[in-house]
């Protein structure tokens, strides 16, 4: 029988190469567009993560939930040093989210809120894509447009506290096997898995008509 963090990765398999392959990744990582894209794409990530780690704060002690809440993993101290960078220092006063980035960072403070389980969905569809595919995304960013290696620009994919992050992510998997829950709440998780992955694909879809590449 299968792992419950290997169920959850092929039962969201489909959704999550639909993400990884939309236009805008895809012009993204081809070097296509321009860094302007790549910084609204930052902000919508700020949008994400302090939903994220918000809500974090009241799930410390959740028995579900809890042993997820890793300081190690916090991305937004990252973010918004990026968007400093990115945006200049009153990048604050400019910071908007799309539509589709509102309604993924709203279900995400859902979750948080009323259902830890779901909030479990939405952090490892997050955290474990940031320590795997995100790496792509930080090449591409230093070689397209010159940040420096781990600097300014692209600390959200570097994971300052986490040595080695083969072995953070078997660890995770571990958590993710042993969560406290039943078999139907299980494929609650699934299912919730695979709406984070259509919630960012659709972000990605609206900064792909905000950036479209000329004909």
């Amino acid at each position: 029988m299968d792992s419950f963090s290997a169920l959850i990765r092929t039962a969201s398999h489909e959704q999550h190469v639909e993400a990884e392959t939309s236009t805008f990744m895809s012009d993204l990582l081809g070097g296509r567009l321009g860094v302007d894209a790549y910084a609204r794409y930052t902000e919508q990530l700020w949008f994400v993560y302090e939903a994220l780690e918000s809500g974090a704060r009241s799930l410390t002690s959740d028995p579900v939930a809890g042993p997820f809440v890793q300081p190690e993993l916090f991305r937004l101290p990252s973010l918004e040093r990026d968007l400093a960078h990115l945006r200049g220092p009153g990048w604050r006063s400019t910071l908007t989210a799309l539509p589709a980035t509102r309604t993924y960072a709203a279900r995400v403070a859902e979750c948080a809120r009323t259902w830890p389980s779901g909030y479990v969905a939405h952090h490892y569809t997050r955290y474990l894509g940031d320590l795997s595919g995100g790496q792509i995304i930080r090449g591409t960013a230093e070689k397209t447009w010159g940040f420096d290696r781990k600097g300014d620009g692209v600390r959200f994919y570097v994971f300052e506290d986490i040595a080695n992050p083969a072995a953070f992510k078997r660890g995770y998997r571990e958590l993710l096997d042993a969560v406290p829950v039943d078999d139907l709440e299980k494929q609650r998780i699934v299912g919730e898995c695979k709406r984070a992955f259509a919630l960012n694909t659709e972000v990605f879809r609206a900064l792909g008509e905000e950036f479209p590449l000329s004909a």
